[in-house]
């Protein structure tokens, strides 16, 4: 796989610094149940790497000690990781919102039946993996047989109560293009879905994040084989923002690996930029329990571009419309 890194770290943009922390993002491993082209972690079935008992310890003191008021969980798919109902279950005892990152399809894998009812019964909002309203776009995407066991999903949590305005138990979809393209207006995007899901499929949802792809891992390594990273990397350039810097995730969020070391966010954790805090890099969580970030400079590449082209782009979808 070729390594998007170098060239990305060639592209300059502008200098970003930290607010107050307010959101944990953490990736508890890269196992998943699926090989998705687009993913920027490579995760899939074979891989190994999981968040060990003591450094989800770790976590849940920096949780506690630093009031966070967001517990973000990735993966990989998070809830293979055997620690992940004691994380969940810890956070909210302690009032934390927490969000799982899920690819929906990990409610059919074995041994994982009740947690759909797992996730009703904490009020864990649910951010779930789905990137086009049709079967064959998703299909091509993410494997054979997706789109139907997502939709099979989405109903299970549906039924549960899941995407009701009125039962706290809120439901968002991610979208993420086909190609080396920008995603469409979220708001024209979000109502495209609802009407096609809704009379089609009979299913509901709260809202629709669109995520550009970021030219790094799996994406990355199959833009330069196809010699399209240029191109890409100039196309996001060219619909850079200044607005959006007010607003990218990386001010207001930190991402945790599988072994508990510190980036300013997760496309940094899969290129392997770690945060630097008094001329110290990698920092591990234990060691920031009582340290705060604010103003401390994040690490910038070429990538970056990707959180500002167009109307934004960050793990709560748009920026602009965000902000409005």
């Amino acid at each position: 796989m070729h390594n998007p890194g170098p060239l990305l770290d060639r592209i300059p943009f502008p200098a970003l610094a930290r607010r107050r922390l307010d959101t944990l993002q953490v990736n508890v491993g890269y196992r998943c149940n699926q090989s998705c082209v687009h993913c920027h972690v490579a995760a899939g079935p074979n891989r190994t790497e999981e968040m060990a008992g003591e450094t989800i310890d770790a976590v849940i003191a920096f949780l506690e000690r630093q009031r966070v008021s967001t517990l973000d969980i990735t993966g990989g798919a998070p809830e293979l990781n055997p620690h992940f109902r004691r994380l969940v279950t810890t956070a909210r005892e302690r009032g934390v919102r927490v969000m799982d990152r899920c690819n929906l399809t990990i409610l059919e894998v074995e041994g994982q039946e009740d947690l759909a009812a797992f996730l009703a019964a904490q009020q864990v909002e649910i951010v779930a993996s789905l990137p086009c309203y049709l079967e064959d776009n998703v299909d091509a995407q993410r494997g054979r047989g997706v789109f139907e066991a997502s939709l099979r999903g989405l109903r299970r949590l549906n039924a549960l109560g899941y995407g009701e305005e009125t039962s706290g138990l809120v439901l968002n979809l991610v979208y993420n293009p086909q190609g080396p393209v920008l995603p469409p207006r979220q708001d024209a995007l979000e109502a495209d879905y609802k009407r096609i899901l809704g009379t089609r499929h009979g299913i509901r949802f709260n809202q629709l994040y669109t995520l550009a792809n970021m030219p790094i891992q799996r994406f990355g390594s199959m833009l330069i084989s196809k010699k399209q990273f240029d191109s890409y990397l100039a196309l996001l350039q060219g619909a850079h923002a200044d607005a959006n810097l007010d607003h990218v995730m990386c001010r207001t969020l930190i991402s945790v690996d599988y072994r508990g070391y510190v980036y300013d966010c997760d496309f940094n954790q899969m290129l392997e930029l770690p945060l630097r805090h008094n001329g110290r890099a990698p920092i591990h969580l234990s060691d920031l329990v009582d340290r705060d970030l604010s103003g401390n400079p994040i690490r910038v590449a070429g990538h970056c571009f990707g959180c500002t082209a167009g109307q934004g782009s960050g793990c709560g979808g748009a920026l602009k419309e965000a902000a409005e």
